[in-house]
């Protein structure tokens, strides 16, 4: 499969524009065209050991969920790992592509692979994404009435001029016992200063002028972390060792929340894959799980009669690959070969 053409299928499996505007997402390192693919790497982390196996298993692309390009390079040279990675990658005629947030946030990404551990149970995300866009396009609508005159026709003549301009629809209406056309259109933000300064130069339309902000849709099981809400509550002991079953963890770590104890009934969790302060911060919840937390944040947690239950940062994310793993093969039509990491591992263990 061409490289353009997989790394088109790559962002319809998962839209970049879900992921959040700080990532640095998508093909971030492209050997020179043409290039073909027949094997796909799967990683976590882009580490120098995990390409020295992309390398020796003759490797086209690597997806790697964390983006090994963050913070801008100066140069590339061989000082610096992360440097060192981009020249092994283009010496070996190896892309680089990776999703990173933007799988956080699809309804079949790792937030939902994460919630599997806690065993039955219902979800929504904690942070709901919405549509790049609005349906009727534009991001602002604005409604004026006028006396049917060729001046109004003159209005209208010079509004269609204006570039960014949709939806313009005329329909007659009754004002205070007058008969007179109600204008509707829909505008982005610079088409409305220019919409706004037409309108200004008659008083009488700009005074019955109304704007309004047009919002963008909600969409469905898509969004940062999730709530999820337990068929049947179970105690903290028991969904601890779910989750570490679920993880394949020998231990985790585990504040329980003030007035709580192991036997207390868990029925809501609230769970972020990776570093998840931000997202769960605040939410009303029995449990709180992810990879890891400020102190401080741990302890409002628990102020509040929140446990928490921390797995370290890619503990949370890396077991997804092998699921991931199905779901692109199935997408891609079984085209190309897919393999996952042998060498990816969290770099911290209990020494």
């Amino acid at each position: 499969m061409d490289l353009r053409e997989l790394v088109a299928a790559l962002n319809d499996f998962a839209s970049l524009s879900l992921a959040e505007s700080w990532d640095n997402v998508g093909l971030l390192v492209e050997p020179s065209p043409p290039h073909t693919v027949n094997t796909l790497f799967l990683t976590n982390d882009l580490t120098e050991d995990v390409m020295e196996e992309a390398v020796q298993k003759n490797t086209d692309l690597i997806l790697s969920y964390h983006p090994p390009i963050f913070t801008p390079l100066k140069r590339v040279t061989w000082k610096t790992w992360k440097e060192r990675l981009v020249v092994r990658a283009l010496e070996h005629r190896i892309g680089i592509y990776s999703p990173h947030t933007a799988y956080d946030a699809i309804p079949h990404g790792i937030n939902n692979w994460l919630s599997k551990g806690l065993g039955a149970c219902t979800s929504v995300p904690l942070r709901p994404s919405t549509a790049p866009s609005c349906p009727a396009g534009g991001t602002h609508r604005v409604e004026f009435c006028a006396d049917n005159t060729e001046h109004l026709d003159t209005v209208l003549s010079k509004i269609k001029d204006i570039q960014e301009i949709s939806c313009l629809t005329t329909l007659p209406a009754r004002v205070e016992g007058e008969e007179q056309t109600r204008v509707c259109l829909n505008c982005s933000q610079k088409a409305l200063l220019e919409v706004v300064a037409l309108l200004s130069q008659n008083s009488l339309l700009y005074h019955k002028t109304e704007i309004l902000l047009l919002q963008k849709p909600l969409l469905p099981h898509t969004g940062m972390g999730r709530l999820c809400t337990l068929s049947e509550p179970v105690s903290l002991s028991h969904i601890t060792e779910r989750i570490k079953s679920h993880l394949k963890l020998p231990h985790i770590r585990l504040a329980v929340g003030m007035g709580k104890t192991l036997e207390s009934p868990v029925k809501k969790a609230a769970l972020c894959a990776g570093s998840g302060s931000s997202v769960l911060k605040g939410m009303e919840a029995d449990l709180y799980l992810t990879g890891e937390m400020s102190h401080h944040d741990v302890l409002d947690a628990v102020a509040n009669g929140i446990s928490v239950i921390l797995c370290e940062h890619s503990n949370t994310e890396r077991g997804f690959l092998s699921e991931l793993c199905d779901m692109l093969a199935t997408h891609l039509q079984n085209k190309i070969n897919i393999i996952v990491s042998e060498k990816d591992r969290d770099p911290l263990q209990v020494a």
